[in-house]
Order: C-alpha cells, then sequence, then structure tokens
C-alpha cells in the first residue's frame, strides 16, 4: 500500500564552493548508449498550483529497444526555498507499488525537513504504469468492489474455487484491456527511469527517500548505478531476496505484530470494546472476523455488504499510522455492539484508494502489475495454497487475507524469468536503511536484512509503531535523515531512536 494514501490522513542556482554538492559535471556524460536524448532531454516546468511545478518526462517502453515506443513520466516538485545553497534534487516515492508520487509530494512535500526544503527541490513522479504515467487500467469500480467483497480466508474448496475464479478474472482483464504494458512495468524498468530522470534534471548523483516499496525501487537503483549513489534513504524496507509468497508471509507476521501492539494498548484504556485482558481482545478480534464471515456487517454509506474480508482490510489500514489507532477503537465499537461496519469500510476504502462514488485510482492495478511481474508467482493453487497455510498459523487474524490476495500473480500473463535475490549496491555511497521495530507491512527483520545485504548499508531504527519512520514525527529519525541526506553521512550504524 502506498504511504502517501495513510500519511494524507493526518497531515534554481547553486553555490559551487558548497562541499555538500557533488561535483559539477554534465550529469549526462555517461548516458548509457543509445539513450543520450532521453539522459539529455529539456524538463520544462510549469506551474501546477500552491508553489509546485509540475512537467513530463520521456522514457523509452523498452530499455532493450530505446528507439521504440515511448511513454511520459508525470513529475512535480517542490523548488528549494534558498536557491543559493541548493544542493540538488532529492527524488521520492511513497510506496504501493502504486502509490503516485506526484500526488505524494503534492499532500506532504512540505512535512519533510527544513533543512531539505531549503536546500533540495523535493521530486516526485508517478512510475510506468502509475498515477498518470501511462496507468494500467484492469478493472472498473464495480469489478474492484466485486474483488474486494471476495471471501479471501476461505474456508472450503468451493470458496477456494470462488477466490481463484476472482484471480482469474484479474488477470484476464489485464491481457485483454493492457497487454503492451504489463511486461515493461517492472521495478527493474522503473529504476533506469529514474537514472534518466536523474540526469535530466541536472543532478550529477542521486539523493533519494523511498518509503516502503520505494525502499525496494531505491535498492534496485542502487544496484545498477551504484556509481551514481550520492544518499539513499530506504525507510521501512522490503527484503529483495524473499520469493513473492515469502513476502506475502512475512508481511502477514508483521501485521499481527501491529494488532498485538495496537490491543495491548487498548486494553487499557477506558474507551476499548476489547476488554482488558490482550489473549481475550485478539480473540474477540478473531470473533468478529468470523462473524463478518457468516453475515456481513451493515453500513451507512452504500449497500455493499461488510464482508469479512473488508474488515479486516478496515484494521489493517488502521494500523499503518498510531494517529489512527482511535478511529480502530470507535469502528470496533460500532462492529462489535453494532454490527455496524461503516468506519471500517471506510478505512478499507482508503486501504485501497476507493472514492466515496464508487470509483477507484489505479493504485490496485499497478500495484499487481509490478509485484506480479517483479518475481516470478507458484505455478498453481495448490502450490500456492501452501504458503497459505504458513501464514495462517504465523498471522491468524491476517495471513490467509494477505497471501491469497496476491493470487491473480499465479493467472498473470506477462511472466518474469528475474530471481529474487541480495542486492549488494557494490561500490555505492553508504545508504541509510530505516526500519520501525513494529511497522506492520515491512516488519522491522526486513531493515536488518536490507542493511547487511548492501555493500555500504547503514542501519537507523525507530522503537516504535505504524508504518515506515520518517514522516512519524520523530525528531531522532528526522534530525539524523536529514543531517545524512544534506551532508552524505550516515549516522552511526545501529541506532536506535525511541
Amino acid at each position: 500500500m502506498s504511504t502517501a494514501v495513510v500519511l494524507t490522513l493526518v497531515m534554481a542556482g547553486c553555490n559551487a564552493q558548497d562541499p555538500e554538492k557533488p561535483p559539477a559535471q554534465s550529469p549526462s556524460a555517461s548516458a548509457p548508449a543509445g539513450l543520450g536524448t532521453y539522459y539529455n532531454q529539456k524538463i520544462d516546468w510549469s506551474d501546477c498550483g500552491g508553489g509546485f511545478q509540475c512537467a513530463t518526462a520521456d522514457v523509452p517502453v523498452d530499455y532493450t529497444k530505446p528507439a521504440d515506443r515511448q511513454l511520459k513520466l508525470s513529475l512535480i516538485r517542490l523548488p528549494a526555498q534558498d536557491p543559493s545553497r541548493r544542493i540538488g534534487s532529492l527524488f521520492t516515492n511513497p510506496g504501493g507499488p502504486g502509490g503516485s508520487g506526484v500526488e505524494f509530494i503534492r499532500s506532504t512535500g512540505r512535512a519533510f525537513g527544513a533543512d531539505l526544503r531549503s536546500r533540495f527541490d523535493i521530486i516526485g513522479f508517478d512510475p510506468r504504469g502509475v498515477g498518470k504515467s501511462d496507468p494500467v487500467r484492469c478493472m472498473d469500480g464495480p469489478q474492484l468492489d466485486r474483488f474486494f467483497a471476495t471471501d479471501a480466508s476461505p474456508d472450503d474448496q468451493s470458496e477456494i474455487d470462488k477466490v481463484s475464479a476472482e484471480s482469474r478474472t484479474y488477470a484476464d482483464n489485464c491481457k485483454a484491456k493492457a497487454p503492451d504494458r504489463l511486461p515493461y512495468v517492472g521495478t527493474l524498468n522503473a529504476a533506469r527511469d529514474m537514472d534518466v530522470l536523474r540526469a535530466a534534471l541536472g543532478d550529477q548523483k542521486m539523493t533519494y527517500y523511498g518509503a516502503s516499496y520505494g525502499t525496494y525501487l531505491g535498492s534496485f537503483y542502487a544496484e545498477q548505478f551504484p556509481q551514481n549513489v550520492r544518499a539513499l534513504v530506504l525507510d521501512g524496507a522490503v527484503d529483495p531476496k524473499e520469493s513473492s509468497t515469502q513476502t506475502l508471509v512475512e508481511q502477514s507476521k508483521g501485521f499481527e505484530t501491529a494488532l498485538r501492539a495496537f490491543v495491548a494498548d487498548c486494553v487499557k484504556l477506558p474507551d476499548c470494546p476489547l476488554g482488558t485482558d490482550p489473549t481475550a481482545a485478539l480473540a474477540k478480534i478473531a470473533a468478529l472476523q468470523k462473524k463478518a464471515d457468516q453475515k456481513p456487517l451493515t453500513n451507512n454509506r452504500d449497500s455493499r455488504p461488510v464482508t469479512e474480508t473488508l474488515v479486516t482490510m478496515g484494521i489493517a489500514l488502521a494500523l499503518y499510522l498510531k494517529q489512527l489507532w482511535p478511529t480502530l477503537r470507535q469502528a470496533l465499537t460500532q462492529a462489535i455492539q453494532n454490527g455496524d461496519g461503516t468506519f471500517l469500510l471506510a478505512l478499507a476504502d482508503q486501504m485501497v484508494e476507493r472514492e466515496q462514488n464508487g470509483t477507484y485510482s489505479n493504485q490496485t492495478d499497478a500495484n499487481m502489475a509490478v509485484n506480479c511481474v517483479d518475481k516470478p508467482s507458484p505455478p498453481d493453487v495448490a502450490t500456492y495454497k501452501k504458503s497459505v497455510d504458513e501464514a495462517a498459523k504465523a498471522s491468524p487474524h491476517f495471513g490467509p487475507f494477505v497471501v491469497w490476495g496476491g493470487l491473480p500473480c499465479v493467472y498473470w500473463p506477462a511472466k518474469t524469468k528475474q530471481q529474487p535475490k541480495p542486492i549488494t549496491a557494490k561500490g555505492s555511497a553508504p545508504i541509510l536503511v530505516i526500519g520501525t521495530l513494529r511497522d506492520p507491512a515491512t516488519p522491522y527483520k526486513w531493515a536488518q536484512s536490507l542493511a547487511a545485504q548492501l555493500d555500504s548499508g547503514v542501519l537507523l531504527s525507530l522503537d516504535g509503531d505504524g508504518h515506515t519512520a520518517y514522516l512519524q514525527g520523530n525528531s531522532c529519525i528526522i534530525q539524523a535523515t536529514d543531517q545524512y541526506l544534506v551532508t552524505a553521512k550516515p549516522p552511526k550504524d545501529g541506532t536506535l531512536c525511541r
């Protein structure tokens, strides 16, 4: 899920003598063969309101045939407030995959530290297939409503057949509506696009902040272009060496850890609808899920029944940000006491970027398209179910929902031979990896693993809750991150912020 979706719920010259600036030379001097036109293109910015400027940039659809088709990437920037001390561009990605980098900067660009806003152009871009960058569109609103209402915790073969049928329909729709895009939307190409943008915007080296999936994108960038790394922050790390299904299994464990943290906090409060005992509280949530499976909850937003899947999605969304825990307590109170799933449905809709009029952004389609082409999937449902069973044991509240959610990849028309492997980015400048101890969506062990894989990895940790760390407001994390991005000097490896 895109970090931007959750965060929005809460919230020209240069100095050649500046030692923090990369060496002055042509950023496109070493453009790869056949790509000079892209690396040397001029980006024409225009005002797009609120102090922001917008533009587009051309990249090849297929980097092995750069002279063939092109696509346009949508860009936004918040210009540096102190042009006389400007270091360069700070590229960003909010996660997903499928999160709009343009909307992320429009909504949260001013939440970056004062030093960063003063000395960098804060850059957002929609990766290929996302937002306004030749978006992948597979499913319309009613089709996605049906997909998300499908029982993603099937209890018997009949229900497995139903979730399999919906997953196959999803893949078939993508094959019919976006066949020429699907093979090219993967992270490998998106990382190459980033290097084109770096050069086109005049940066000799890459300075980057990536959250959640943005860490995966940043890792792929560093692996392909280690010599071009100035400073990379990878916040809420994804482990690139895990398989597609193991990634989902581990993610479900992260949600279970986060739920236990929420429950431990809730049972101490007078408005907690789960009682005073943590074990009994977890059982009450499981009972609510089972109740919604047998008879969906009602809601006063529209005619949709609030199924077990939607209940679970609503709970999961609220675990992304600790500031949403009071909302989750209220939503659970309504659901448990009155059978009213209105608040949980609203949270679920926010997770998948569904508007109240029934339309969706392309986040879900892009998320599926990128994930399915990035790593191979099991060959059939029977093999896939082994991972579901593993997740159900490790994460009883979330395991099946998380893992079955990736089933369309089994039927995906664009296959990949790209195998997951460790990323070392040998020869790069120091790379800062940030992990939050009780992160629901990117478990802390992934940050530990990625920092260890990278030859120059430095681990910064937050003893906290919620998804990613930098934009959560912790002063220790903010100070360490801002100083690193400005000076390219990381904090001490293993630093723990509280």
